[in-house]
């Protein structure tokens, strides 16, 4: 069996990636590792797998329906930019 047909190593790569995530802010890498740990889930219960091909279609569209559910329930930020139009120390 190939390494990437292992449920195990897709729930490894999910907590690696969700570690990661605390270094690198913005939800991208905890869709990652969301898309990781369902591919992993359908791995173990015997809904996934067979090609590589299937495999990483199935971890693409969980990874981007995590990111997609992450951003709608935390949002977009509101106002990312601040310009200062005028210095505090003058009068």
């Amino acid at each position: 069996m190939q390494l990437w047909q292992e449920w195990w190593v897709w729930m490894a790569a999910a907590f690696v990636l969700g570690i990661l995530e605390t270094l690198a802010s913005g939800y991208v890498l905890l869709g990652f590792a969301g898309g990781a740990l369902v591919t992993g889930v359908l791995l173990l219960v015997g809904l996934a797998g067979g090609s590589v091909a299937l495999t990483v279609l199935v971890f693409a569209v969980a990874s981007l329906v995590c990111w997609w559910a992450l951003r709608r329930v935390f949002g977009w930020p509101k106002d990312p930019v601040k310009i200062v139009r005028h210095d505090i120390n003058d009068n």
